[in-house]
This record gives structure tokens, C-alpha cells and sequence, in this order.
């Protein structure tokens, strides 16, 4: 498994997250992929994938909050 290299945006707690019960998270990883924290939502979401969309038994549908992915927006690479 790849190791993380850095957050992109800013840690929860400077999203409000205080308790630490709410805390979305995105991370680039030493491979180029993306790791995220964030509530599992497979049960309620995984009947309303498009058809051309599929999901493999070891995958789960991940939910973030829009803050989370526009704070982390400018620390996305383009390509």
C-alpha cells in the first residue's frame, strides 16, 4: 500500500470540526491516487449508480461534504 505525501485543503479542525465526530479528509498518496475519509453511504447510494457505473465487493461509495472537496480544490493537480 502507498504512503500518504500530503492533505489537500485543510484539516478539519480548521473546517470547523471540533469533537472530531465529522472529520472528511483527502490525501494524495506516494502512487498518484487519492485516499479519502469520509462516510460510508454503499447501502443507501449503491442502488442509485448509473448503469455504466460499477462498484467491485472490496470498493465502497464514499460521501464528503462540498466544503471539504472546494477547500481541497486548489490542491489538486490538473493532470
Amino acid at each position: 500500500m502507498s504512503q500518504i505525501v500530503r492533505r489537500l485543503g485543510v484539516a478539519p479542525r480548521l473546517r470547523g470540526s471540533t469533537t472530531g465526530a465529522t472529520c472528511p479528509d483527502l490525501f494524495e498518496l506516494a502512487d498518484g491516487n487519492f485516499a479519502v475519509i469520509g462516510t460510508d453511504a454503499t447501502d443507501s447510494l449503491d442502488s442509485q449508480l448509473p448503469a455504466d457505473a460499477a462498484r467491485a465487493d472490496y470498493e465502497r461509495i464514499v460521501v464528503i461534504t462540498r466544503e471539504t472537496l472546494i477547500k481541497a480544490k486548489a490542491d489538486i493537480p490538473d493532470a
